[in-house]
């Protein structure tokens, strides 16, 4: 999970270089069909390539014997059931919602801030865009090493204090950063450091799940969970543009942000890693 999680924010951010040179030389709608024919070109490869079960390629699931019957195929409306189910039993919990509050910082702290912003955050300290790109390129080199090892550190230790030092840490790094000269040494600094800490959340995020919810459920909790994320990367992608307009500067947008992950550290401490299981048991019975 580490792996993927990393492969996932620094395919995004290695290609931003290429994207901006893309938009210095033509306009941003080359970087939109750019991407939209990559995108389409993927189609054949996943859907000749993927397998779709490991009885496809003469495999077994993972944990299971060799005369174990595999599961039944849902139909649609199984799944959608199934899916708003397990959101009605998990919401019960507090695990949920100090997961998905959580996870909401960490998408407001990177996709919605950072990955939507730092490029104009840096313009407006006059950085060229190319420059500014690479920036984020260098984070996300460093993401693979950080969020893979992160998957490591997750089998290993306690995820609570893992999330606590990640979200800790991140919300430091984004209220110093207004403060700092922007000169080369600070902004790779920064670079090096949030990088390492950019998508490292998500192996303990979801093994707190599965601690919680169960290895049948913990995957469609995960999911919901998820959407607190992509919501808090449209509140900070709205709202620190709307603070730009407003004052002219980032400086409030980078500092309330850091803010919300020093709560969110706060919140991960508080997590009860199996006090929420019999209920969630009990629920699904």
């Amino acid at each position: 999970m580490g792996v993927l999680s990393a492969a996932t924010a620094t395919g995004a951010l290695i290609f931003l270089p290429l994207m901006a040179r893309l938009i210095e030389l033509d306009s941003w709608r080359a970087v939109a069909v750019l991407v939209s024919i990559v995108t389409a070109a993927l189609i054949p490869f996943v859907f000749l390539l993927m397998p779709e079960r490991p009885s496809d390629i003469g495999l077994t699931a993972y944990g299971a014997t060799a005369d174990e019957p595999p599961p039944a195929q849902g139909r649609a409306a199984d799944s959608v059931r199934l899916a708003f189910g397990a959101l009605a039993r998990a919401s019960r919990t507090p695990t949920f919602w100090l997961l998905f509050g959580t996870f909401f910082v960490c998408g407001l702290t990177t996709n919605g801030l950072v990955g939507a912003h730092m490029i104009s955050f840096c313009g407006d300290m006059g950085l060229p865009i190319v420059q500014a790109a690479g920036l984020l390129a260098l984070m996300g080199v460093f993401d693979l090493v950080g969020t893979t090892a992160s998957g490591w550190l997750t089998d290993r230790y306690d995820p609570r204090k893992l999330l606590f030092a990640y979200y800790g840490l991140r919300g430091l790094s984004l209220i110093i950063l207004p403060f700092t000269d922007f000169g080369a040494m600070s902004l790779t600094i920064f670079a090096v450091f949030y990088g390492l800490d950019w998508i490292a959340t998500v192996p303990p995020t979801l093994r707190l799940a599965n601690e919680s919810f169960g290895d049948r459920e913990a995957p469609i909790v995960f999911g919901w969970v998820l959407v607190g994320h992509q919501a808090g990367a449209a509140t900070a992608a709205f709202g620190a543009g709307l603070l730009r307009e407003l004052t002219g500067r980032y400086l409030e947008a980078f500092v309330i942000a850091g803010a919300f992950a020093l709560v969110a550290a706060a919140l991960a401490l508080m997590i009860d890693r199996e006090g929420d299981r019999p209920r969630v048991a009990e629920a699904a019975a």
